[in-house]
């Protein structure tokens, strides 16, 4: 039997998810995962997030450390890890690294930090509230900019894992070149760079209807040596451990053996396919 892991799921902390952590956990277990990990995201540098509806409050961020860590106790038959979802910011890495400095400077502080592009020259391309924009721009050129934009983010070494690689694609926008050298590029500097990489669920949820990275790519990283987590990036409990089998499946057609699991220490273990 596969033993199932989701390593990227969010809470009702961050402002647009439902559900308190324990109601996470308890839907792993019935689910039943092996291991889970908590990455809500981290507090956005000021001003842009006012009203806290993408990120976890600055105020909150040792409460929500305090709240995994409980948990895993509380939780002893699934292993629970402390982790962060961190923006790639290009002109206030610096602040970015300092919040990261708090969220795992303690004892029960985060112990995997995942990386998102999220925004392009402060556009946030795909929030739906902002789909609209794709009207007025080149989709080659925006495909171009992330892809470069997502390199620059695992150069910055700040980041264990780069979640839902492929992202630009969420709404179905794809470019009318060939794809491939976008592909080898970013496989090459992650794998020179040592970051890994996601196989996230939630594209099978959203437009585009695939898994982010799809098949192409995933091999690419596979090709590269690129390690690889999975994640549902759940933002319901219901969501938790969703169609991690499929991801599985995925990994293994691209010519993976193992999924990797940050542990409680830090450091990372191999899980057979």
């Amino acid at each position: 039997m596969r033993e199932l892991i989701d390593c990227h799921i969010h809470t009702e902390r961050c402002g647009h998810a439902v559900g308190t952590a324990e109601e996470y956990v308890r839907a792993a277990i019935a689910r039943g995962l092996v291991g889970m990990a908590f990455t809500e995201h981290l507090p956005l540098p000021e001003g842009m997030d006012p009203e806290n509806h993408v990120s976890l409050p600055a105020c909150d961020l040792e409460i929500y450390l305090v709240e995994v860590d409980l948990l895993r106790q509380r939780y002893p038959e699934i292993t629970i890890v402390t982790g962060v979802e961190a923006d790639y910011i290009p002109d206030r890495m610096d602040e970015v690294r300092a919040t990261l400095a708090d969220a795992t400077r303690a004892s029960d502080g985060a112990r995997m930090v995942l990386g998102s592009v999220h925004l392009l020259d402060g556009w946030t391309f795909d929030d739906p509230n902002t789909i609209a924009s794709w009207e007025s721009r080149s989709v080659d050129r925006v495909w171009e900019e992330y892809f470069a934009t997502w390199c620059d983010a695992c150069r910055t070494g700040v980041f264990d894992v780069m979640a839902h690689p492929d992202l630009v694609k969420k709404f179905g926008h794809m470019p009318s070149f060939d794809r491939r050298e976008l592909y080898r590029e970013a496989a090459r500097v992650a794998a020179e760079t040592g970051v890994r990489i996601e196989v996230s669920t939630a594209g099978l949820r959203k437009p585009v209807g695939e898994l982010y990275p799809g098949a192409e790519l995933l091999r690419a990283f596979c090709d590269a040596g690129v390690a690889s987590t999975v994640g549902s990036d759940a933002h319901a409990p219901d969501e938790v451990g969703m169609q991690i089998d499929v991801a599985y499946e995925a990994m293994a057609l691209a010519g993976y053996d193992v999924v990797a699991f940050p542990d409680e220490s830090g450091g990372w273990r191999s899980i057979p396919l």
